[in-house]
């Protein structure tokens, strides 16, 4: 391993995810927002501790009372008058169910002078929800979206249709209460309706879609849950006011940051990278090795969340995937490497944040008797990358504004 290149590996990794911390964003939001009658709040998703506990430090006891959910290991402590839940993800689970209707108990009965506080990140679509169906079968149909390859706003249509709280209905609920949102973007573009299912925006999806998305992926499920995908969600919503406080873009512009301090040309690619995991690394090694006697530091700079098609039994999530298919492309490059994270710090059902290669990444492998194809092939990037010391580590970061994979050539 070419111990420079991970050291800055490292650095933009640490620099980029401090620079998008929530409680900025928060802040800001809070400073345009006017409060009357009662005020409760309701955070969900991978960063809604972060989100509210900074809403509690900013508004200094005029929430009456909260609740949390966030995902497992991501609750940092007890914030005052706060119930906080961890629950399953990308799979929602018992504990999901609990703490969504903590939440739905919580804002009941609001008269049209109160205010609902609602804290939105991603990762709430498993985290906040009432399902329609039993649980195990929206468990089961979330696990066919997630292995087959669906993007994140396919997944969102169907389950939207199956739950109480998605697609707008949240909002609907809360009635005549008004919806203060804010919101940290996971989702290419910033479609309100489309981050963590939008439980409070008007849906801009259809049923029409549903059906379609249901059998492009021939998706397995009762007769009842299709007859759900038939159902139109609200379309218009006239109680809720929602600010977008955090994205992709702020976390590229973070890493090109990083990565000017440390002498490199940074060169943003797209905050729009939506693709397959192995092509974009793919993509990402040609592009080092069209440069790689440009004779200058370089880092290129891709953002937005690729995909992973599950045909194998491994271990691994969407950034390990990338990481470890542009090593088979800068095999015995010594001065390029390649690494990507999720902000959250977590990829896939791991505990690393993302993976990390170079070019002496695949003769490691073979060491180890292994292959980029055959790891590949069984989605078992974790394992293999654990055994070339090329997963980054973060734990719980407190965000989720997408994933930036960045290409180094160093000089």
């Amino acid at each position: 391993m070419n111990q420079i290149l991970r050291s800055h590996a490292d650095q933009i990794v640490k620099e980029a995810i401090a620079a998008v911390q929530p409680d900025a964003a928060v802040q800001r939001a809070l400073k345009k927002m006017v409060f009357r009658g009662r005020v409760l709040l309701v955070a969900a998703g991978k960063a809604a501790w972060q989100m509210a506990k900074a809403a509690s430090d900013a508004l200094k006891g005029r929430i009456e009372k909260g609740v949390v959910v966030t995902k497992y290991e991501h609750v940092m402590g007890p914030i005052a008058n706060f119930d906080c839940f961890e629950a399953g993800h990308p799979v929602p689970d018992e504990n999901s169910f609990k703490g969504t209707q903590a939440a739905l108990d919580l804002v009941a009965d609001l008269s049209g002078q109160d205010t609902v506080l609602f804290l939105l990140s991603g990762g709430g679509s498993a985290l906040f929800e009432k399902p329609l169906v039993p649980a195990e079968e929206l468990q089961d149909i979330t696990g066919q979206l997630l292995a087959c390859g669906a993007d994140i706003t396919e997944i969102n249509t169907i389950r939207k249709r199956l739950s109480a709280v998605k697609g707008g209905r949240f909002a609907q609920f809360v009635r005549p209460a008004k919806v203060e949102a804010v919101i940290l973007s996971d989702i290419l573009g910033d479609p309100l309706d489309m981050i963590a299912s939008g439980p409070a925006c008007p849906d801009s999806s259809t049923a029409e879609d549903a059906l379609r998305i249901a059998k492009k992926y021939d998706l397995k499920m009762s007769d009842a849950a299709r007859a759900l995908l038939s159902v139109e969600t609200p379309k218009i919503l006239n109680n809720v006011h929602s600010q977008i406080n955090g994205s992709v873009r702020e976390l590229c512009a973070a890493a090109q940051k990083a990565c000017s301090a440390l002498g490199y040309t940074p060169i943003l690619l797209t905050d729009q990278l939506c693709c397959q995991a192995k092509e974009a690394g793919s993509f990402l090694a040609s592009i080092l090795k069209t440069h790689a006697n440009e004779k200058r530091s370089i880092a290129y700079i891709a953002g937005g969340e690729t995909v992973v098609k599950l045909i194998g039994k491994g271990l691994g999530g969407r950034n390990q995937e990338l990481a470890l298919a542009a090593a088979a492309g800068i095999a015995g490059l010594n001065n390029a490497a390649v690494f990507s994270v999720g902000s959250d710090g977590t990829d896939g059902p791991t505990d690393a944040a993302g993976g990390y290669a170079d070019g002496d990444t695949v003769k490691e492998l073979a060491g180890n008797g292994l292959t980029v194809d055959a790891v590949l092939g069984n989605n078992d990037a974790y394992h293999a990358l654990q055994k070339t010391g090329g997963l980054i580590m973060t734990g719980p970061t407190g965000t989720n504004v997408n994933d930036v994979a960045v290409a180094l050539l160093h000089f």
